[in-house]
């Protein structure tokens, strides 16, 4: 076994974190995979896993190899597809992550029609709240909603989602309905959301005269820390609440929940994808760009201009790659 297999049968392993189900994976014998990580360490003189009869874990060194080698096999398996007879097929393992409501309510649901397209590939789809790093965790794009920070992170913007304010038929049969921001501090209650980074409550947002954003403090009795359970407390009654339509368009369908104050939505967020600067040219990578940004389209406020000068960077992307 050649060093480039021996990396990525330790890349396997790492990612599994079993020598058995690198094995089956790879469909090879456990004693290969075994053997492979043995002639790998020797070769470099450090140890790169601890082994335990239930687990495997990286050594440090192990964890600063598989940062290494990720990316080189990752561009050795984009060279290997320009070659293959179907130019449109892309095929290996690309790593997602995005807000638990776009996985659970726009992605998952798509991806049947992606696999169709593209059977040879593989996504993993992790999904929370919270930010991660990318480069750390071998994400190779994350889906981010909101202000971002700098970062050397490659963004691609892909619009706004809209911000509405919901409650329910219950709740507005007991308090009445709000007619502007002023009536919701002394006669109204929010369900509080939690910050995932500073884990504060965070105030009520709502436009000004002058265009620019106030912010409010609305008494809440519960507070939240993930989109789920902030709108479960809204059916169940609890308070008024900010969320992205996308989120809540069934629930509004269905009469679940109702949109009041739609005069004075908070300021729209900005959806945009991420990846690091080394997996910027992957083939994977732009094909879930492309198939990812006409999914949002519907979801999304952007101008018409905006749309035609990202479907031409998309196009050139996935022409180039």
């Amino acid at each position: 076994m050649d060093r480039f297999d021996q990396y990525r049968v330790f890349a396997k392993v790492a990612e599994m974190g079993s020598f058995i189900k690198a094995a089956h994976a790879l469909n090879v014998p456990r004693a290969s995979v075994s053997a492979a990580i043995q002639q790998l360490e020797t070769q470099l003189g450090v140890r790169l896993l601890n082994r335990t009869t239930r687990q495997v874990r990286l050594t440090p060194d192990g964890e600063q190899l598989l940062d290494r080698v990720r990316p080189l096999l990752a561009e050795v398996e984009d060279i290997d597809q320009l070659f293959q007879a179907n130019q449109r097929q892309v095929s290996g393992r690309l790593i997602i992550d995005a807000p638990s409501r776009i996985a659970r309510r726009v992605i998952a649901p798509a991806l049947p029609g992606l696999l169709r397209r593209h059977p040879r590939l593989q996504l993993i789809l992790g999904s929370s709240d919270r930010a991660i790093d990318l480069v750390q965790e071998g994400v190779d794009c994350a889906v981010r909603i909101g202000a971002l920070h700098d970062s050397s992170l490659v963004v691609r913007p892909l619009g706004h989602i809209a911000l509405i304010n919901c409650a329910s038929p219950a709740y507005l049969h007991e308090h009445g309905e709000p007619m502007q921001p002023g009536d919701l501090p002394d006669g109204h209650w929010a369900v509080g959301y939690a910050s995932p980074k500073t884990g504060r409550e965070l105030p009520w947002e709502s436009p000004s005269g002058d265009g620019s954003t106030q912010w409010l403090e609305v008494p809440s009795r519960v507070i939240a820390n993930n989109a789920e359970s902030y709108i479960a407390c809204c059916l169940a009654g609890l308070g008024l609440i900010q969320i992205p339509r996308f989120d809540v368009q069934h629930l509004l369908d269905s009469g679940q929940l109702v949109e009041v104050m739609p005069a004075c939505r908070a300021a729209a967020m900005p959806v945009s994808l991420l990846y690091p600067h080394r997996r910027q040219r992957s083939r994977r990578l732009a094909v879930f760009h492309e198939w990812f940004a006409a999914l949002m389209q519907s979801h999304l406020e952007i101008p018409s201009d905006l749309v035609r000068a990202q479907r031409q960077v998309i196009g050139h992307a996935a022409n180039t790659n």
